[in-house]
């Protein structure tokens, strides 16, 4: 007996798949690619349009963030401090706004989520296959700084005077221009996002994509999925008959889904992990020309093991303006008078409390989050490295991210500031979540079985970064797409009976 859709009659609009997935980012574009290669007549759905590279340079910053993220980016997680939280939706996902940063999962990492989920299959010898075959279609490999990058150097100058670890970043990209416009979409096609990669190989090996169109349920029996209700942005209602169902609509997105579908409505969204960004500005005495840079060339990883990173981040008029709104506009303005003299530098922190995804009416989600004491002490410490750091690289001047603080321009500023800080008076931004559906046995808290399948469930499966086993500490996309590729696979070669 197939499961009532209260309230959602079924159009009269049908359909019919082999395969359809829902979502087109890191998840959704790789299972789409890997299936459609095997033969499966596929059909990909996304929520966002379809925005080529001509179209992204001939619009400016501002117009693409609305254009290209939920909700502008600004998708607030409830909590002490409210969060800003950014996700792609467009074709491409999350990959066409991020800065294009993909590491590896370490080996001590999927280890430790084996244990702790129960589940097997996933550790680095399982995933190495899949992580060389993304290196090199992404054309992965390290960036080096050029003479637009004085930022990066900077910062690499700052972490030898110290004796702490840096790397180069590796990112997915191929031929980069440096227009410094990676996290509003790439101008120049040089970052390797889905929309330009797996996603038009998919669909020249027979996929079929269609932007614009919302999955509002997946109908079901409880045991086997049979189709998926959706909406276009004209309002037109289709249903979406489907064999197999790959659910990759993001960790918020997927979650949302399932609760609104009646599956494992309890579990799913449950436990939300997060990194939040902390930006701290740094002013030079020196030109830096940041403006004429590009993102992530460096990162000091000093601090790694517990989920700690230090980055340059984009700088533009625009984004710096916002990030020191809250200051007073003598401040604003002599920052910005400045801006050849200054860098903006992004601290990852890994969260360990957790968030709630919770679906609303009409399509909305409700996110909060639940930030420990321990967190507080961590965001503490993180801000007091990542001081120490700049003022080692030569920074004169550090605005912390906390509106209206005031300048710090010695090592016992930031300690003064420190020991003051409040939990609540954090601007964070977040870009990486994950675990909202986590892989694992049900004695353990899984909502997914080891072929990624809500438990219960012959033909679904969650391939996004929903389904990870628990926080990375590093930017998750390699992670999300390795996963992605396992998951398919075991699909392709005959998934067991529940």
């Amino acid at each position: 007996m197939t499961a009532a859709l209260p309230g959602l009659p079924l159009p009269r609009t049908v359909h019919d798949a082999d395969v359809l997935v829902i979502g087109s980012g890191a998840g959704g574009g790789t299972v789409a690619r890997d299936l459609a290669e095997a033969g499966h007549h596929v059909t990909v759905i996304e929520e966002g349009p379809r925005v080529g590279t001509a179209e992204l340079a001939a619009a400016t910053p501002a117009e693409n963030m609305r254009r290209l993220y939920r909700q502008g980016g600004l998708t607030p997680v409830f909590g002490r401090p409210t969060i800003a939280y950014g996700e792609g939706r467009c074709v491409g996902g999350t990959t066409v706004v991020n800065g294009g940063l993909l590491w590896e999962p370490p080996a001590a990492l999927l280890n430790r989520w084996a244990a702790v989920s129960g589940v097997s299959g996933y550790r680095a010898a399982d995933l190495s296959p899949h992580l060389r075959r993304i290196t090199e279609r992404l054309r992965v490999g390290p960036q080096l700084p050029d003479g637009g990058d004085r930022d990066s150097v900077l910062l690499a100058i700052g972490a030898d005077r110290l004796g702490w670890r840096w790397q180069h970043a590796h990112r997915a990209l191929h031929g980069c221009r440096r227009s410094n416009r990676c996290t509003t979409g790439c101008t120049t096609g040089a970052k390797q996002s889905m929309a330009l990669t797996y996603l038009p190989q998919a669909e020249a090996l027979g996929a079929r994509l269609v932007a614009g169109t919302r999955a509002l349920r997946i109908r079901h029996d409880g045991r086997e999925v049979h189709g998926v209700l959706t909406v276009d942005e004209d309002g037109r209602r289709a249903y979406h008959r489907a064999r197999t169902v790959f659910l990759a609509a993001g960790p918020i997105g997927t979650p949302a889904l399932l609760q609104r579908s009646g599956i494992h409505p309890r579990l799913a969204g449950r436990e939300l992990a997060l990194h939040v960004n902390l930006r701290t500005v740094a002013r030079f005495d020196e030109p830096v020309s940041a403006l004429d840079g590009t993102i992530f060339t460096t990162q000091v990883q000093e601090f790694s093991d517990r989920g700690t990173l230090v980055m340059p981040s984009n700088l533009s008029p625009g984004s710096l303006a916002a990030a020191i709104a809250g200051h007073a506009p003598e401040l604003v303005e002599r920052v910005l008078g400045g801006l050849d003299r200054t860098a903006v530098y992004t601290t990852q922190v890994r969260l360990r409390g957790r968030a709630r995804v919770t679906a609303t009416p009409l399509g909305g989600v409700l996110l909060r989050h639940g930030m420990t004491d321990e967190d507080h002490r961590a965001l503490r410490t993180a801000f007091h490295d990542t001081a120490r750091l700049l003022l080692a690289a030569g920074a004169v001047e550090l605005l912390p991210p906390v509106a209206a603080a005031a300048p710090l321009r010695d090592l016992a500023a930031v300690e003064a500031f420190c020991a003051g800080v409040g939990p609540g008076d954090w601007q964070l931004v977040s870009v990486h979540s994950m675990a909202s559906c986590r892989m694992g046995r049900p004695d353990r808290g899984g909502v997914c079985d080891a072929l990624g399948r809500p438990h219960g469930f012959r033909n679904l499966y969650v391939s996004d970064a929903a389904v990870l086993p628990g926080v990375t500490g590093i930017s998750p996309q390699g992670t999300i797409m390795a996963f992605a590729h396992e998951i398919a696979a075991r699909f392709l070669n005959g998934p067991p009976a529940v």
